[in-house]
């Protein structure tokens, strides 16, 4: 199950995540990861989280962001919760590609993962293929 939270760049799209992030970790007995471009959350989020950089691992565009998460999933079946800030800086601001990776992702995550990704845009400028998938808007 994916949902998204979308807004504008300074709307407190990653804020909202950093407390649902924190709050799963209170409350869930699996694993929670949170991959993101850069290590910005390392001091804002609990300790039992794992916190990915895709940049160390030269993550630069959806089809190799699609094959990290699969192999973040094959590799640890625990995982209860994915958070992704950031997709679409990995994806090069593209709109339609982002609604492809999210259809992918969703697909692979069925009802065993929660996912949760920031799109930093406005609600209006979003193709109906990511639409379907947001869950709160922060708007101006």
């Amino acid at each position: 199950m994916i949902k998204l939270i979308v807004g504008t760049k300074g709307t407190g799209k990653t804020k909202a995540m950093i407390d649902m992030i924190n709050a799963a970790a209170e409350t869930t007995s699996g694993n929670i990861v949170v991959v993101e471009k850069s290590m910005k959350l390392t001091f804002d989020i609990n300790h039992k989280v794992r916190l990915i950089d895709v940049d160390e691992y030269k993550v630069n565009n959806y089809d190799v962001l699609y094959g990290f998460i699969a192999g973040l999933m094959a590799g640890n079946y625990d995982i209860t919760d994915l958070f992704l800030d950031g997709a679409l800086k990995i994806g090069s601001n593209d709109l339609n590609g982002l609604g492809v990776l999210l259809d992918e992702v969703n697909a692979l995550a069925g009802e065993k993962v929660n996912v949760t990704v920031t799109v930093s845009a406005a609600a209006e400028d979003l193709p109906e293929t990511v639409k379907k998938y947001m869950a709160c808007f922060f708007g101006r």
